[in-house]
């Protein structure tokens, strides 16, 4: 059975219409198979971390579990959704994976705890337990441009699978035997903060989730249009640009990501990826460097659907304020709750499989906007729990 789900992801129909009128059509999601797995990475304690300065190192480490997972599955020939989410990220895996998968995070873990005293916990949940507890997981898969393509989830099955991996009776990937070999090839974290386009005044980092599962596809599609309405279209209010991308190849940088990848510093290779990160400001004003910065910018992961909304966007302080009034009306009105960070920048952390196709780029507000984003919605979400006892 595992064989015939493989491939899943991978067959499913890439939608071109507006992400808006994808979300409001539930005839285009699929049920995901049951013999599928959730995986979900989280740091503990990142909010602290982030309010003392470590939002790049969290952002690192949690696009480390999402490489070492992409390069199991590379490896194997499978396509696996996934879902940044500045401190960890969220995973569909097949059960063919599973075991792989969770072998790698297991050790993973061991070498950030090692390397940067930050405790990346990991567990799972089969998609078969979540459906027997009355939750769905439904996907669709989006381009958002002619190279870059995201999984669009609609249900309460992600969120019941955070709650229960990340609940008292968290379920550590590390009871099973370890990875013999750690693969985080391709991970780098080249970039200094980038500040808002020419154009723009701020990036701003939010989350939305909808009251009522049910109403997922109305309250979705409705944020989704006044972002439309107030930014433009999405290449409008994209928070990367090509003229505001500067390498940031200290070695002290190239050191963190040094230890993130291989679990410790290596002199040699330390200087080799320094000379090549020079060769990088001339390589930039090529052809093909010029046509690498142009895709890196369409391959920038700026939004995530995984039973709720998380984009970083970038614009005016006016356009944000009236979104702002769209969301605390629709708030009011019971229909969703919502955290908001703004910054005067992003924070970019890469995957690099080649320089022609294979890269994505998990794109975050500086000072941890992810997190701080998601302080203020678990704070509102604690409220509505007291409030209803």
């Amino acid at each position: 059975m595992q064989a015939s789900t493989e491939q899943f992801y991978s067959a499913l129909h890439l939608n071109t219409m507006r992400l808006s009128s994808l979300i409001a059509n539930e005839k285009l999601f699929s049920r995901v198979p049951d013999d599928w797995h959730v995986v979900i990475t989280d740091i503990k304690s990142s909010t602290q971390a982030v309010l003392t300065g470590r939002h790049e190192d969290v952002n690192l480490i949690a696009t480390g579990s999402i490489v070492s997972v992409l390069n199991i599955a590379y490896g194997m020939d499978i396509t696996v959704p996934f879902f940044f989410g500045g401190d960890g990220a969220t995973f569909l895996i097949p059960g063919s994976l599973i075991n792989k998968v969770m072998q790698a995070l297991a050790l993973y873990r061991i070498t950030t705890l090692n390397n940067f005293n930050l405790d990346l916990r990991t567990g799972t949940v089969s998609v078969r337990e979540i459906y027997a507890n009355g939750h769905s997981v439904t996907i669709a898969k989006f381009s958002s441009s002619k190279t870059f393509f995201i999984p669009v989830v609609l249900g309460s099955g992600l969120d019941y699978a955070e709650k229960i991996i990340k609940g008292d009776d968290y379920l550590l990937s590390g009871n099973g035997k370890e990875a013999a070999e750690l693969d985080l090839t391709g991970m780098q974290c080249r970039w200094d903060k980038i500040p808002p386009p020419f154009d723009k005044e701020e990036i701003v980092t939010l989350l939305v989730v909808s009251r009522n599962v049910e109403h997922q596809p109305t309250v979705f599609s409705k944020v989704l249009e006044k972002m439309d309405e107030l930014y433009g279209p999405p290449e409008n209010r994209q928070p990367i640009s090509v003229a505001k991308l500067k390498l940031k190849t200290t070695f002290s940088r190239l050191g963190t990501e040094m230890r993130a990848r291989l679990g410790g510093i290596q002199w040699f290779r330390l200087l080799s990826t320094w000379l090549v990160g020079l060769y990088g400001y001339f390589w930039f004003s090529t052809k093909r460097g010029k046509k690498y910065l142009k895709s890196l910018v369409e391959m920038s992961d700026t939004l995530v659907i995984d039973g709720k909304i998380n984009t970083v966007i970038t614009g005016s302080s006016k356009q944000r304020e009236a979104l702002q009034k769209l969301l605390d009306k629709m708030e009011a009105d019971g229909a969703v709750l919502y955290g908001l960070h703004v910054s005067t920048a992003s924070i970019m952390s890469c995957y690099v499989r080649n320089l022609e196709d294979g890269h994505i780029h998990f794109v975050d507000g500086s000072e941890g906007g992810y997190t701080q984003a998601a302080r203020m919605l678990k704070e509102k979400l604690a409220m509505q729990h007291n409030t209803s006892e």
